[in-house]
């Protein structure tokens, strides 16, 4: 009997256990399923979902849907931009647009578009409904990992109990699966960013663009993008806060908000004055690790790679990191004690390149003084072609390019 048929690990039977039902948990159950197990899904809130506000989607990331088979269904949520731009949030200047038209998606295979998280998370929800091989168990909190013989046992904080023939801890930046292996601590920023969606009616028609959007300030920015059709916008901004911060979400503060941005152009200020309510992030990121795979176990999305936002990839490493592992294990048979070596080695390396190129990002969008100016002067006059060859490592990746067999 194949495993296709017996939907388990050939040796034992036993499904795949995947800690958290957020996208990379839902994108690693659909990438398991195509290689013919069953999955479990313990997922520690008491029902399925994602909170958040806007995303964006590189090539890379419907390259991972097509991969997964809920590519057409993440399409029709997504909305498609003409072009992404950068706005100096001081005097208004155009710093850089990159076109993300016909010309873009020849040269990467696939579009560039926003999105809300919801509907990323309602897409892979969906595909894994459909294809009738995942479980879920929500209020599942995943409080102790154990392992012998090939077989992994997670025991929840209710006391519930699951055994697999591997875990995959996709448990986010909070990772209980990481803690128990590596247990290293976060790395707050200072960073703060609160989040909000505004309705269309609500929204400048002067800033209605058709584009990932943003504008740059000393220590502080701003993103704005249509969402859901155009009937609603994403509105992002991000401050070096004045206090010590600690790891978390919390209710926002319009008065704190507009402390922060006092003196930037009118064009960009009216961003701070649309939303009714604002959920406030107080970022942090993870040191990159080498290493992944412990024994049956291994980690993946924000638990593996825990980055700020500044180059808008968190979801689409988790989606890409989904991909990678289901094939590191289709090269090797299912053979896991292959496979997850083979998944870490193609990681490793471009994960760690986004963390840290986040950080540096992060430097870029919020110079001040002289910096600022030469911030101001990277791009100019820079083509298209230019653009694209920069980001071809970035948005080059798909699922032929994946594994690192070097």
């Amino acid at each position: 009997m194949t495993q296709a048929q017996t939907g388990g690990d050939e040796a034992t039977g036993l499904p795949v256990l995947v800690a958290g039902g957020g996208i990379g948990g839902l994108a690693a159950a659909l990438a398991l399923v195509r290689q013919g197990f069953r999955v479990v899904v313990l997922e520690q809130a008491a029902q399925l979902g994602e909170i958040g506000a806007g995303i964006q989607l590189g090539p890379n990331a419907f390259h991972a849907f097509d991969a997964l088979g809920v590519g057409p269904k993440a399409r029709s949520r997504a909305v498609y931009t003409d072009h992404m731009v950068m706005h100096d949030a001081l005097d208004g200047y155009q710093v850089g647009k990159i076109p993300t038209d016909a010309r873009f998606r020849e040269r990467f295979g696939n579009p560039y578009a926003v999105i809300h998280r919801v509907d990323v998370h309602n897409s892979l929800l969906e595909g894994t409904q459909e294809c009738g091989q995942v479980a879920f168990h929500t209020s599942a909190r995943v409080v102790q990992v154990e392992q012998h013989a090939g077989e992994v046992t997670v025991r929840c904080a209710d006391g519930r109990e699951f055994t697999g023939c591997a875990l995959i801890g996709a448990d986010g930046v909070r990772s209980v699966v990481r803690q128990q292996y590596v247990n290293d601590p976060p790395r707050v920023t200072g960073h703060v960013v609160y989040r909000a969606v505004v309705d269309k009616h609500d929204f400048p028609d002067e800033l209605k663009w058709n584009a990932a959007s943003i504008w740059v300030g000393p220590k502080c920015h701003l993103v704005h993008y249509p969402l859901r059709g155009g009937e609603q916008y994403n509105v992002v901004v991000t401050f070096h806060s004045r206090q010590q911060e600690e790891w978390g979400v919390t209710d926002g503060s319009k008065e704190e908000v507009e402390s922060y941005f006092q003196g930037i152009c009118p064009q960009a200020r009216q961003l701070i004055e649309l939303p009714k309510s604002w959920r406030r992030w107080a970022t942090a990121d993870k040191e990159p690790i080498g290493t992944w795979v412990f024994g049956r176990a291994t980690i993946l999305g924000d638990a593996a790679h825990p980055t700020t936002q500044y180059m808008a990839q968190g979801a689409c490493m988790a989606l890409e990191d989904a991909v990678t592992l289901g094939e590191a294990l289709r090269v090797h048979g299912n053979d896991w004690d292959k496979g997850l070596p083979l998944y870490q080695k193609s990681r490793v390396a471009r994960t760690a390149r986004i963390v840290l190129s986040g950080r540096e990002m992060g430097r870029i969008y919020h110079a001040e003084g002289v910096e600022r100016l030469v911030r101001n002067s990277l791009w100019k006059g820079r083509s298209a072609e230019r653009f694209y060859d920069a980001m071809e490592w970035l948005y080059g990746w798909n699922v032929g390019k994946c594994l690192d067999l070097s």
